[in-house]
């Protein structure tokens, strides 16, 4: 689970199915799971979560063990000095390339987003653009194996705007999906790729992991090449 740490920062590989953080009491989290493992080594603290993945998809994350370098990293966040890519299996086969561009809205009643029409966009307060781009890397089985980078960080944004184009996530029947036979099939969508500028040091860092999830079986062969 965890990737780098020293004593401002910890990166990890979130697994799918683990909130980042739960108000449910019964549920425990990846910062309680991450302060849990402190306390038994000795080391009381806190541990502060700067980005977030929603619980079903897996992936990198950065983390700041101090105020200070979750202040910074924050502040570099903010001014687009994080670079993130993602891993995604999408149903149907879809252009070799693309910049998606939508407005988004959330609804915090239901936990989800939706794409404002573009002749209501300029009504609705409350949403948002949000930009991504796009790489077709393989092609199995009427699925496509996606490489994307996000220029926005919106509210299950790669799951609305895949969606909305008629390329729903695979195992994502919250937005369109077809079912799979497994109760519970992680989204196949990775956090692969995570770049920032340490908060203390100055370094640039660079990130990567490979997708375990059932949704990007298919595809190991091409991943290990990459």
């Amino acid at each position: 689970m965890i990737v780098y740490e020293d004593e401002e920062i910890l990166v990890v590989h979130k697994p799918p199915f683990v909130a980042v953080e739960t108000k449910n009491i019964r549920q425990q989290d990846l910062i309680s799971l991450l302060t849990n493992r402190r306390a038994a080594k000795g080391e009381p603290g806190m541990i502060y979560p700067v980005h977030r993945l929603d619980q079903p998809v897996e992936g990198l994350l950065v983390l700041a063990r101090t105020k200070q370098a979750a202040a910074q990293l924050a502040r570099s966040m903010a001014e687009q000095e994080f670079s993130k890519e993602y891993y995604a299996v999408v149903q149907g086969v879809t252009e070799d390339s693309g910049t998606l561009i939508h407005m988004l809205q959330r609804d915090g009643r239901t936990n989800t987003s939706s794409v404002v029409p573009e002749g209501e966009a300029a009504g609705a307060t409350e949403a948002k653009e949000a930009r991504l781009s796009y790489e077709r890397l393989a092609i199995k089985h009427e699925k496509s194996l996606l490489r994307i980078v996000l220029d926005t960080g919106r509210h299950h944004q790669i799951r609305v705007q895949f969606a909305a184009i008629g390329h729903p996530l695979v195992g994502d029947v919250k937005y369109g999906a077809s079912p799979v036979s497994e109760d519970r099939q992680p989204l196949a969508l990775c956090s692969c790729r995570l770049c920032f500028v340490h908060p203390k040091t100055g370094e640039r860092m660079e990130f990567h992991a490979t997708p375990s999830g059932a949704g990007f079986a298919e595809f190991a062969s091409e991943l290990a090449a990459l």
